[in-house]
């Protein structure tokens, strides 16, 4: 059996093009469409009653595509407005918060640190699905909220942001944590700037990665593998020439072609 229907993808912004790249590189036979909200970012400083609004109003224009699952790839949407996505879709959705905790805690000594926006870190989500799986794991967690801007700005390992993450992540060094989540998909683009201001002895858990295995084996486990033909749309709120440029860096392997939509209200 396959199925030629496409994965959907949504982000607030483009730093969910990480989770595309991994998923690409796993599931390379799939189709994906990408939506990614940059007209309304940042959503990690917005109240959660305005992302869980954004982000149904941006899965069901998502429907309209005849998507087969939806991956969000936005952590303050998977922290604040997952059970609505749920409620509203047909297909199956993950996000990104889970399977996060579930790799973090795979890999821990038993001291893990988050990091990602403030509606995220406000929300606890990581906090809850840590200590779900395992209560007697102390984590700490901290809002980072000038690394979205600064993967935006393709500033990836500038000085300003070496020094910016050294002052954020001052909390996880000297071996108060040894695992630390990436609890936004845009952090990943940042982690050579965040593996030199902890050092050594710190494992970096990628969103990215870990919720594209999650949807392999979702995949495999329910029958949905497509028919080799691959292939992506890349759509956009807003279509500026940063984000066109960002994405191409993102994806080298793509030919990057942004669609600018509008959300209907």
């Amino acid at each position: 059996m396959t199925d030629a229907r496409p994965i959907a993808i949504f982000d607030s912004g483009i730093g969910g093009l990480t989770v595309l790249a991994a998923l690409q590189r796993r599931l390379p036979g799939e189709r994906f469409v990408y939506l990614g909200d940059t007209a309304r970012l940042p959503y990690g400083t917005k109240s959660a009653e305005t992302v869980v609004r954004y982000a149904v109003r941006a899965a069901g224009f998502l429907a309209g595509h005849d998507a087969k699952l939806l991956v969000v790839a936005c952590n303050s949407v998977s922290a604040s407005a997952l059970p609505a996505l749920e409620e509203a879709m047909e297909v199956p959705v993950i996000g990104v918060v889970a399977p996060g905790a579930r790799t973090a805690l795979a890999a821990t000594r038993g001291r893990v640190g988050v990091i990602g926006t403030e509606s995220t870190v406000a929300s606890g989500a990581y906090e809850r699905a840590l200590r779900a799986l395992r209560p007697d794991v102390e984590v700490t967690a901290r809002a980072c909220p000038l690394f979205v801007p600064l993967a935006e700005e393709g500033w990836w390992d500038h000085p300003v942001t070496r020094e910016v993450a050294a002052l954020y992540l001052e909390p996880f060094t000297g071996g108060r944590v040894d695992t630390l989540i990436l609890g936004c998909t845009h952090y990943p683009l940042l982690r050579p700037a965040i593996a030199a201001a902890l050092g050594d002895g710190v494992r970096l858990v990628d969103s990215a990665e870990a919720v594209a295995a999650e949807v392999e084996a979702l995949v495999a486990h329910r029958d949905l593998g497509g028919k080799g033909g691959g292939g992506v749309r890349l759509l956009v709120t807003d279509a500026a020439a940063r984000i066109d440029r960002i994405a191409g860096l993102i994806l080298p392997g793509t030919a990057v072609h942004l669609e600018l939509v509008d959300l209907p209200d």
